[in-house]
């Protein structure tokens, strides 16, 4: 079954044409994408642990979302479809900002993305898509923090980029020794 498309933009993310996802993967091609950070009222971040079956980054722990908007979808539509897709509810988001990042991984795939962070808060029922992810939790910062010290390798790469800034944003410290 053919993957759906992406949306290949410039570093300025400028909509440049479109490409099958896993071929802009393999190619390592630069796409629009979302990654969604939610947080309970009681300042908590909810991390979800991917699920073994996804197509890289499997079983690493990373923010509430993530995905890429379809051609013709706005970045803020998608994030609602894939936070109800992934994980069964929605609420209102925002962007934050975004950034651009690279990571290449060891199957061959390269995760080239220019990614809108978006943030909201949330503290009602979670009901994951088991074939997206295979646990969640909120966590206060602190413990987050910690864990990404004691264990870098069980967060994915684009998280340890995003967190930081998010926990500026919320006017949340970010410890000395990390990231």
């Amino acid at each position: 079954m053919k993957s759906p498309d992406v949306i290949l933009v410039n570093e300025q993310d400028e909509a440049i044409g479109t490409m099958e996802k896993m071929e802009a993967h393999l190619k390592g091609m630069l796409h629009r994408a979302f990654s969604i950070f939610i947080v309970n009222d009681a300042g908590e971040i909810l991390l979800q642990r991917r699920a073994l079956e996804k197509y890289h980054s499997p079983g690493l722990w990373t923010n509430a979302c993530c995905s890429h908007p379809f051609p013709g979808e706005t970045v803020i539509a998608a994030a609602h479809r894939r936070l109800q897709e992934e994980l069964g509810f929605d609420c209102e988001l925002h962007e934050i900002f975004s950034f651009t990042y690279r990571t290449e991984f060891d199957n061959g795939l390269t995760e080239h993305e220019f990614d809108h962070v978006l943030l909201g808060t949330y503290n009602g029922n979670i009901h994951p898509d088991l074939s997206e992810v295979s646990d969640y939790r909120y966590l206060s910062s602190a413990r987050v923090q910690e864990l990404m010290i004691s264990d870098p390798a069980a967060f994915t790469s684009w998280f340890h980029l995003a967190l930081p800034l998010v926990l500026q944003h919320i006017g949340v410290g970010v410890g000395a020794n990390n990231m």
